[in-house]
C-alpha cells in the first residue's frame, strides 16, 4: 500500500457562501422505485426520522431502493449543536419519545435487515446525552430481530465515560463516532466539539473491545473538501490508527444549502483511492474512501470486510 497522499492545499481565498455546482462524478439521479417508496412509507408510518433525509444524503435512492435500508435518527430532528456542515435543523431539543426504540425495531424487522444502523442528533441538554435511549434501541432491535447486527453512530456525550459505557454495555457490533474533519478546522466546522475529546471516545471504545477480547468494531469518518491539507489528512488518519479504529470512512463534503460552509475543493475519485491506500498502508484495517462515501453507506462492510 502507498504511504503517500495527493497534495491537498488550503485555499487562502475561501469561496463565498453559495452552493457550488458539482462535478460530473458527484451528480446522482434520484430514482423512486417501488422499494424506495416502501421504505419511505414505512418511515412515515412509524413516525421515524432518518439521517438519510435530514442530512440530504446523496445515496438515499440507492440505499432505500436497491438496498432497502435506512439509517434511523433518534431523539428528534433538531440538534443542539451548531456544526457548520450539517443540514439538520439546529435548536432546542424536544422531550424524548419512549416508544421510539420499539418503532425503530419494528421498522428493522419489517425491512428484514441483517445490519441495522442507528444514529442521533446531539442532545447535550440531557444528563447522559441520550446514551440510555441508544441502549434501549439496541436492546429492542435485538429482542425483535434475533441475529441482526447493530451499528450505532454516536455523539461525543460531552466526553462522559459513563454515557459511553451505557451504550457499549448493550454490545453494538459497531461503535461509530466521526471526527468529521482535521483538528485545525474544528472551530469553523465543529465549534461545539473538541478533536481530542472525540479521539478519547474512540480510544476508550477500542480499549474496552481489547480488554473483553470482543469482535466488535470501532469506526470513524472524515469529510474532505473543507480546506484541509495533505499533512493534516495524514495526521488525522494516523491519530485514528493510534486510537485503535478498525474502519474509517472518507467522503466528499457537500454543502447542504447556502447557509452552511462552502465546498473549498472537489476531491477526485483518484485522490480518494490514494487516501484509501495511504490509510490501509499505515495499518487501518478498512478504509472506505470515495466521493459519495458516507458513514452508513454499505455499513455492513465494517463487519464483513
Amino acid at each position: 500500500m502507498s504511504a503517500r497522499l495527493p497534495v491537498f492545499s488550503p485555499d487562502p481565498a475561501r469561496p463565498v457562501y453559495g452552493v457550488t455546482p458539482r462535478p460530473e462524478w458527484l451528480k446522482v439521479r434520484i430514482a423512486e422505485s417501488d422499494d424506495y417508496r416502501k421504505v419511505r412509507d414505512l418511515v412515515r408510518e412509524k413516525n421515524l426520522n432518518t439521517v438519510c433525509e435530514e442530512a440530504e444524503c446523496p445515496n438515499l435512492s440507492e440505499c432505500w431502493g436497491r438496498e432497502r435500508t435506512a439509517t434511523f435518527l433518534l431523539m428528534g430532528d433538531v440538534c443542539t449543536r451548531r456544526c457548520g456542515f450539517c443540514a439538520v435543523t439546529q435548536g432546542a431539543g424536544r422531550p424524548l419519545d419512549p416508544g421510539e426504540p420499539r418503532r425503530v425495531a419494528e421498522a428493522v424487522a419489517t425491512l428484514g435487515l441483517k445490519h441495522a444502523v442507528v444514529t442521533s442528533v446531539n442532545r447535550d441538554e440531557l444528563p447522559d446525552g441520550g446514551a440510555a435511549h441508544f441502549s434501549s434501541t439496541i436492546l429492542e432491535i435485538r429482542s425483535l430481530v434475533p441475529g441482526v447486527t447493530v451499528e450505532v453512530l454516536i455523539p461525543d456525550f460531552l466526553g462522559s465515560e459513563a454515557a459511553l459505557a451505557t451504550v457499549l454495555a448493550a454490545r453494538p457490533e459497531v461503535l461509530n463516532h466521526n471526527v468529521e474533519t482535521v483538528e485545525r478546522l474544528y472551530r469553523r466546522v465543529r465549534p461545539d466539539a473538541v478533536y481530542t475529546r472525540s479521539l478519547e471516545l474512540l480510544r476508550r471504545a477500542a480499549r474496552r473491545r481489547d480488554e473483553e477480547r470482543g469482535s466488535s468494531k470501532v469506526k470513524s469518518g472524515i469529510m474532505l473538501g473543507l480546506g484541509e491539507s495533505t499533512d493534516e489528512i495524514s495526521a488525522t488518519l494516523r491519530d485514528l490508527k493510534s486510537c485503535g479504529v478498525d474502519v474509517v470512512t472518507v467522503g466528499q463534503y457537500l454543502q447542504p444549502h447556502e447557509r452552511r460552509l462552502p465546498v473549498e475543493r472537489w476531491v477526485t475519485p483518484e485522490e480518494f483511492r490514494e487516501v484509501k491506500e495511504f490509510g490501509e498502508g499505515i495499518g487501518i484495517p478498512l478504509v472506505q474512501s470515495g466521493p459519495l462515501v458516507r458513514s452508513s453507506y454499505h455499513a455492513r462492510r465494517a463487519i464483513t470486510g
